[in-house]
């Protein structure tokens, strides 16, 4: 018990991490299940481990600090073993508008290396970046569609398989 208890400190210690991570952790290092079980209620209780809290947290600075989409968070909390409800409460704090917004910015800031490029490989390496970042196809050719035009590229007749 007391060998599970500093090894989640140990884990916890600069690096918030969720319950299954260290549920992970403890079962690499052969604590027994029921030890390890009561570490981490525990842990739960004093709030050392908060999945929701982690779950915002990691929305908060992933989609502002990488620019990913709401997709892509889902897929990342889903990996890190935070539940669903949870990862949907996160990501819902997200709205269109701003995903949006960062899809924008984030084509602004990669038009220039795109410059001297023809039309289409521009609409490519751009739209594929968004879809990369968890874009949806739909939102990644309007944006970059937007961006072209504002910019003087003649956009009409990309259509929709135009990447």
């Amino acid at each position: 018990m007391e060998r599970a208890r500093a090894i989640c400190l140990r884990l916890l210690t600069g690096t918030p991490r969720t319950r299954k991570q260290l549920a992970d952790a403890l079962r690499k290092r052969e604590i027994p299940d029921d030890a390890a079980q009561e570490v981490l209620s525990r842990f739960e209780e004093v709030g050392l481990i908060d999945d929701s809290a982690f779950a915002d947290a990691w929305v908060e600075s992933r989609h502002h600090g990488r620019g990913l989409a709401r997709r892509a968070l889902a897929q990342e909390l889903r990996t890190k073993g935070v539940d669903g409800a949870l990862i949907d409460e996160a990501v819902g704090r997200l709205d269109a508008e701003q995903e949006e917004a960062t899809a924008r910015d984030l084509v602004t800031r990669k038009l220039r290396s795109t410059r001297g490029l023809d039309r289409d490989k521009r609409l490519r390496r751009l739209a594929g970046m968004l879809a990369r970042k968890g874009y949806s196809q739909g939102l990644a050719l309007r944006v970059v569609r937007q961006a072209l035009e504002e910019e003087g590229e003649d956009t009409e007749f990309l259509g929709e398989e135009g990447y």
